[in-house]
C-alpha cells in the first residue's frame, strides 16, 4: 500500500498558548515550501498566532477562514480558523483562563476530520496543570480524544499511544498511571487488546501487511522464569502465546535492557512495552527531535509533536520545530494511505 499524501487538509489544534506549539507551527509554515510539507490549517486565536508571529520576527501572514475547504487557496497566508474562545498572548505563562480555547481546538478539529473536512489532526501540546485547574478530568490528551471520539461516534475505542521515529516505534501497554500502579493494571486482556489495535492500525494506515511485534517483559530479565516476580509467566507469556495461535508475528516476553539496540531493534516493527517510560525513554533518546506520538485504536487520524509546551522557550525563537514538522508529514502519510485502503475495498 502506497503512503501518498492525504488530499484533505490537516486540521492543527493550538495546544496551550503559552508553549510552544505556536512557535513551531508558524516556524513549520515559514519553511512548508522547501520542505514540501503536507497543506494544513490552525485552529486558533488568529490574533494572537499573528502577534506571536510578530514577536519571533517571522515573516508569517495570518488568514482568517470560515471552513477547512477555504484552506490553502492563497499559499502567502497561514490559514487559521479561529476559536470562539480568545486567547491571550503571554508566552511562558500558562493561564486557566486559556483552557476553554484550548479544549475547544481539539473538539473542533475532532469533528472536522469525523465528518471527512479535514484529513486527520496534529494536536500541539496542552499544558495539564492549567487544564486541571480549570476543570479538565481527563489523565491526558490522548485519553481525552479517545472519550470524545466515543461521544460523538457512539463507538466506545482504546486508545493507544505509538511513538514513532526514524529507527524505533513503541507502545506503553499502560500509559499514564503511577509506576507503583502497573502491576495491578497490567492483564493479558490488556497486552492481546494493544496488540490487536496495533496491528490493525499499522495495516491499515502505514502499510504494513504482517507487522512484526515484539512484547517486553516486565521485570529485570523478563523475571528469570518467574525468579523475579511472576507477571512476565503469569500475564505476558500467556498472552503471547494467544497471539500467535490467532496468527500474529509476536516474540516475547523479551527483557527490557536487550531489546532496544539495533540488531534487535532490526528484527521487529513495533516494541509493545508494559510501561510508559520503558517505551518513551529509548524513543526519546534515539531521536527526541523526530519522534511523533501517534494515537492509534480511534476512529481519526492523530499525530503529535513528542515533546511538552516548553513554556520556558515560547516567544524565544529557540524552539525546534523537527517533530512538529515529522508529525505534519507523518499525518499526511497516514491519511493518504488510509484513503488508498478504502478506495481499494470500494
Amino acid at each position: 500500500m502506497s503512503l501518498r499524501a492525504s488530499p484533505l487538509p490537516l486540521a492543527v489544534s493550538v495546544g496551550e498558548p503559552s508553549g510552544v506549539g505556536v512557535d513551531v507551527t508558524l516556524a513549520a509554515f515559514e519553511r512548508r515550501q522547501v520542505l514540501d510539507l503536507p497543506t494544513f490549517f490552525l485552529i486558533a486565536d488568529p490574533e494572537m498566532v499573528a502577534s506571536r508571529a510578530e514577536r519571533l520576527g517571522l515573516d508569517v501572514q495570518v488568514r482568517t477562514i470560515g471552513r477547512p475547504s477555504e484552506c490553502g487557496a492563497d499559499a502567502r497566508f497561514l490559514d487559521v480558523l479561529p476559536l470562539v474562545n480568545h486567547h491571550s498572548e503571554a508566552p511562558g505563562r500558562p493561564d486557566p483562563a486559556n483552557a476553554a480555547g484550548t479544549i475547544e481546538a481539539i473538539d473542533r478539529a475532532t469533528r472536522l476530520v469525523l465528518e471527512g473536512s479535514a484529513g486527520a489532526i496534529v494536536t500541539n501540546p496542552i499544558d495539564k496543570k492549567a487544564l486541571y485547574d480549570a476543570g479538565f478530568r481527563h489523565p491526558g490528551h490522548t485519553e481525552y480524544l479517545a472519550d470524545l471520539c466515543a461521544n460523538l461516534t457512539g463507538q466506545a475505542c482504546q486508545p493507544v499511544m505509538l511513538l514513532t521515529g526514524p529507527d524505533l516505534s513503541c507502545v506503553p501497554v499502560t500509559i499514564h498511571i503511577p509506576l507503583a500502579d502497573v502491576p495491578a493494571a497490567l492483564t493479558s486482556e490488556l497486552i492481546l487488546s494493544t496488540a490487536r489495535i496495533v496491528a490493525r492500525d499499522l495495516r491499515a494506515r502505514f502499510g504494513l501487511e504482517r507487522p512484526r511485534l515484539a512484547v517486553s517483559g516486565l521485570n529485570p530479565h523478563a523475571g528469570e522464569r518467574g525468579a523475579i516476580g511472576h507477571e512476565d509467566e503469569n500475564i505476558i507469556r500467556p498472552a503471547v502465546e494467544i497471539l500467535r495461535t490467532e496468527g500474529f508475528d509476536v516474540v516475547g516476553p523479551l527483557p527490557g535492557d536487550t531489546m532496544f539496540h539495533p540488531e534487535a531493534r532490526a528484527r521487529y516493527d513495533v516494541a509493545l512495552c508494559m510501561y510508559h517510560d520503558q517505551a518513551l525513554i529509548p524513543a526519546k533518546t534515539l531521536a527526541f527531535d523526530e519522534t511523533v506520538n501517534v494515537t492509534l485504536g480511534l476512529p481519526i487520524i492523530r499525530t503529535s509533536p513528542d515533546h511538552g509546551t516548553a513554556a520556558d522557550l515560547a516567544g524565544t525563537g529557540t524552539a525546534r520545530p523537527n517533530s512538529f514538522i515529522a508529525a505534519l508529514r507523518l499525518a499526511g502519510r497516514m491519511a493518504g494511505a488510509t484513503e488508498a485502503g478504502q478506495d481499494a475495498a470500494a
